[in-house]
């Protein structure tokens, strides 16, 4: 396979009451998520904002995540989101210069592309960085869901596409990923990646690793090695735990990143919930009410 297998968290950017990043916060958030055991990090993606941050920002965040992940065994991913190939580019470049060399992207999105234009994407971003590696992010925001014959097309003519990320597959869709571009990596959220298991080999995306840490290495666990009645039975529990705890974040529809920072919050850092603007976040109330739920029910799943 072109990418090891792995259970994949986002780091998400702490910012102050005028919109600054929080340096000393944001080292503790990725210190604290290497210190769970969680080696394969990346930072600005959908729920890191990296859709609305600027130059400067991107760039101060990239060399705090950097010097943040020097360590042995550790495989940081920087996130690249923008309208062009000309602007993802650009901050690829400043990251690559950096040291990094793992990409995630996304296709742009101001217009869907269409196929001609999908192919000549993976080729001008990733054919100009030929000794680094590329996961793509398959998101509705695009407006352009790729199929697994369309990754196969991509894989051909890209070697270094390495991985996707995909939350919002079927199980027949799920399946054929993994037949259809089994040497590419797919990273599967906590619905589908029992699902993938039964299939070949993928990685987890996980959303709630950084609330449940040790729960959701042992449901990776079980996937890994083929324990797959086991992976199942557990799912059934792990889905049920994690709908109960953000239930009252159920009753608004926000940006990504308002979810993962309630739950980057619930697993022990002290998270800011702000989003930069104009988007809302949830309120401190909400916060408090998926922390009941948590302690109160759920105390020997933190264990």
């Amino acid at each position: 396979m072109r990418y090891h297998q792995c259970i994949l968290i986002s780091c998400e950017i702490p910012w102050d009451d005028k919109e600054h990043l929080i340096e000393h916060l944001f080292r503790q958030e990725i210190r604290h998520t290497l210190s769970l055991g969680f080696n394969n990090l990346y930072i600005m993606g959908t729920a890191g904002e990296g859709y609305a941050v600027d130059t400067g920002t991107f760039e101060r965040a990239v060399k705090i995540f950097y010097e943040e992940t020097r360590g042995e065994g550790v495989f940081p991913q920087v996130g690249v989101i923008g309208l062009s190939t000309a602007a993802v580019r650009e901050r690829i470049t400043f990251a690559y210069n950096m040291g990094f060399r793992m990409f995630q992207i996304s296709l742009p999105c101001w217009g869907a592309v269409n196929d001609r234009e999908m192919l000549r994407f993976f080729q001008d971003v990733c054919g100009a960085f030929p000794h680094a590696n590329f996961l793509h992010y398959n998101l509705m925001r695009a407006k352009r869901l790729l199929t697994a014959q369309e990754y196969r097309r991509i894989a051909d003519v890209v070697p270094n596409l390495v991985a996707t990320k995909n939350t919002g597959t079927t199980v027949s869709s799920t399946a054929e990923l993994l037949r259809l571009a089994p040497e590419l990596q797919h990273f599967l959220g906590e619905a589908m990646f029992p699902t993938g298991c039964l299939h070949g080999t993928c990685s987890l995306l996980s959303s709630f690793g950084p609330m449940i840490p040790s729960r959701t290495k042992q449901f990776f666990e079980y996937g890994t090695s083929g324990q797959i009645e086991k992976l199942f039975r557990f799912q059934k529990d792990y889905l049920t735990v994690v709908e109960d705890v953000i239930a009252p974040m159920r009753r608004q529809a926000l940006m990504d990143g308002a979810y993962d920072k309630v739950l980057v919050r619930l697993g022990g850092v002290e998270m800011p919930l702000r989003l930069l603007s104009p988007y809302d976040t949830f309120s401190e109330e909400v916060y408090e009410e998926c922390r009941q739920i948590l302690h109160s029910k759920y105390s020997d799943w933190l264990k």
